[in-house]
């Protein structure tokens, strides 16, 4: 009978110890309101910097030179890129995509 008083007193203390909620963990904004607003939820995150960088590649992408899309539409013909290897992108593109309109 000593003996389970004894394990039952020492279960107490080890719970009470445990499970003993200090003053500190009250003082938290989180104990009482666990939510935040949700334009303050990401303030306390960085962007990535290679997203940005993959962003703003991909906006240079859309504005490119003039001169550039024609260097790319010209090296994709065959034909085009050879005669740019011998007389520049200009004069081939003009020679090949030259004669076109576009409405």
């Amino acid at each position: 009978m000593r003996t389970l008083i004894i394990l039952m007193l020492l279960a107490v203390l080890v719970m009470a110890a445990t499970c003993y909620e200090s003053h500190e963990s009250m003082e938290s904004h989180e104990y009482l309101n666990p939510f935040l607003n949700r334009r303050r939820a990401n303030d306390f995150m960085q962007a990535d910097t290679r997203l940005r960088a993959i962003t703003q590649e991909r906006i240079r992408e859309r504005n490119k030179a003039p001169q550039e899309h024609q260097r790319e539409l010209c090296e994709d013909y065959y034909p085009c890129e050879m005669y740019a290897f011998r007389h520049g992108y200009a004069a081939a593109y003009k020679h090949y995509f030259g004669r076109r309109r576009t409405k």
